[in-house]
């Protein structure tokens, strides 16, 4: 559940409560929390959705849980209030308080190090490289052609660690979907946004196809609102919204400008 009115204060008093809005960051945690939900019938939550360009994430009733001013902030009000940000760390504390049969990580090594590494991996590089991709490839106001393919380049070489690591794997991690797969799935669900076609990865396109699937993540990502940017809304866009393919073919001639002014070529590692 949620508060329709605009997030002024925290709406518990017991249990959890996620700061969150539809972007890769706030969809991770809202699609662990769907998970644990699915697997073992708990736990409940409530959610208030922070919508980012009113800047209500920088106001002191949410900074005193989330000292950054950013999303996703959990609040664990069983336990004194404690307030987490940080999409891996968070996920990290409800694998370790709410998953307590290891349905979606490791308890010992090396499994359990690869999971850390691969969350690790995602908060320190695919996910700032590909939110600096978001802003130059679409959102500039300003067309500037170096961080366009910079960024853009930059996210299509980590698309293709992932592609290269999932040739032979179901799962990032021991064959099994970890927190590692929700961390991860999270950015890559938004891949042509950021100007990066998923279909040039093929394994990774089926593995986000497999993920994507699962009737938890579709509740997650559908937190705290339906989201136009996800991959299948987008592709729906393309074909359904007027304009919009034009738009986007527009963005893609001027990053493909962008690519071949600085000589870009793909590699992965």
């Amino acid at each position: 559940m949620s508060s329709e009115e605009r997030p002024h204060k925290l709406i518990a008093n017991k249990g959890l409560e996620l700061l969150t809005f539809g972007t890769p960051n706030g969809h991770k945690v809202s699609i662990f929390l769907e998970e644990l939900k699915e697997a073992y019938g708990k736990p409940d939550y409530v959610f208030q959705s922070i919508n980012i360009g009113q800047n209500i994430q920088k106001e002191p009733w949410f900074t005193e849980k989330g000292p950054n001013g950013r999303i996703p902030v959990l609040i664990d009000h069983d336990r004194d209030g404690l307030g987490i940000m940080e999409g891996g760390a968070i996920l990290s504390y409800l694998a370790r308080n709410f998953d307590l049969e290891k349905k979606f990580t490791f308890t010992e090594d090396p499994e359990l190090s690869q999971v850390e590494q691969w969350v690790t991996w995602l908060q320190s590089g695919l996910a700032p490289m590909q939110g600096q991709a978001n802003h130059f490839y679409r959102l500039a106001k300003e067309r500037i052609p170096y961080p366009t393919q910079r960024y853009v380049g930059e996210t299509e070489r980590l698309y293709g660690v992932l592609d290269i690591h999932l040739r032979e794997r179901t799962y990032l991690v021991g064959e099994k979907y970890t927190i590692a797969d929700v961390a991860n799935f999270s950015w890559v669900n938004v891949a042509y946004f950021a100007g990066v076609n998923l279909e040039n990865f093929p394994n990774l396109h089926k593995w986000w196809e497999r993920i994507n699937a699962r009737s938890a993540v579709q509740r997650g990502t559908a937190i705290p609102s339906e989201s136009k940017f996800i991959n299948q809304v987008y592709k729906k866009r393309l074909t359904d919204e007027d304009g919009f393919k034009e738009k986007e073919n527009e963005l893609k001639a001027l990053a493909d400008k962008a690519k071949e002014q600085y000589d870009y070529k793909f590699a992965a590692p």
